[in-house]
């Protein structure tokens, strides 16, 4: 179904195209998610995404008068964090950025957070712990108030981090790299829930995090596993087109044509073989359509070639 939802009329089913757009980034930013374990802000905090944060900004209804919230749940230094997005929007001349640091259900159900969260144009979900993000707002007014702006508004929902893993019905919230592939290693539990059909990993070229969306992929082979890298993401439109945005690479395991794979038979913590998984990178302007699983490169005009 990916991220369109269906309205029962009579005896049809329509199905009904998000009118809201979503802006997933692999990150750069040290807050202590599960797998960190120093805190504090690189140097390149100011800012890695600049070019992506202008794509956040370019694609608001209002650009640059639009309301941001960034929402700095997930991270355990919000302070710090909030701080550096309202810096770093402010040098894109974006000024009505507020920071909402949510750290409960009561905070995510209460009546002025709401409709803060109603006002927004902007949403911005910073990393951190993608377990928080799902744990405090999975079923509460404020989750229930983003889903319904994003499918009835030209609203901007952007995450980066654990702000993007979160951002799938299905999310990955744990699991290290090197044992990825041992059967039970890597825990899966439900996301925020704005776009479907897929499961979001990120950090993932630097981390080395393939074999997480291989085991993602082979458990449930209808999903199609999405790798972010650093300063690089995706913007979705439209609930399925994907364009690749930023200066790395996404990473994408479509497990539809498996063949076969030994998960149901090996015991807990043995290894995982997998038969015919199928891998697809892109780079900026490439473009995934998530109903028809295809794949377009851009290719830039030829540079030539020095002999």
């Amino acid at each position: 179904m990916n991220a369109h939802i269906f309205e029962l009329i009579g005896t049809k089913t329509i199905e009904m195209t998000p009118k809201g757009k979503l802006i997933i980034i692999g990150g750069a930013i040290n807050t202590g998610s599960f797998t960190e374990t120093q805190f504090g802000l690189p140097q390149n905090m100011n800012f890695f995404e600049r070019g992506i944060l202008k794509r956040i900004t370019d694609e608001s209804s209002k650009n640059t008068a639009s309301r941001f919230e960034i929402i700095t749940t997930a991270s355990l230094i919000p302070e710090k964090v909030g701080e550096e997005y309202i810096k770093a929007f402010a040098q894109l001349d974006v000024h009505d950025v507020g920071v909402l640091n949510i750290i409960s259900r009561e905070q995510a159900n209460a009546v002025e957070n709401c409709e803060r969260i109603q006002a927004a144009d902007v949403i911005v979900f910073t990393g951190g712990d993608q377990l928080r993000l799902s744990s405090i707002f999975g079923g509460t007014t404020i989750h229930q108030i983003m889903l319904e702006k994003y499918h009835n508004e030209e609203i901007v929902i952007a995450g980066t981090s654990a702000g993007a893993a979160a951002s799938s019905k299905n999310m990955i919230y744990q699991g290290s790299s090197k044992d990825a592939l041992l059967k039970g290693e890597v825990k899966i539990t439900g996301g925020l829930g704005f776009i479907d059909g897929v499961i979001v990993d990120t950090h993932f070229v630097q981390r080395g995090r393939i074999g997480r969306l291989l085991y993602a992929a082979a458990s449930n082979p209808g999903i199609l596993g999405i790798g972010l890298g650093e300063d690089t993401g995706l913007y979705i439109s439209n609930g399925n087109m994907m364009q690749a945005i930023g200066s790395g690479m996404v990473i994408l395991v479509d497990g539809r044509l498996m063949n076969d794979t030994n998960l149901t038979d090996v015991a807990m913590g043995q290894p995982v073989s997998i038969k015919n998984m199928v891998v697809h990178v892109m780079c900026e302007g490439d473009i995934y359509d998530l109903v028809t699983h295809t794949l377009t490169i851009h290719h830039s005009k030829s540079i030539g070639v020095i002999s």
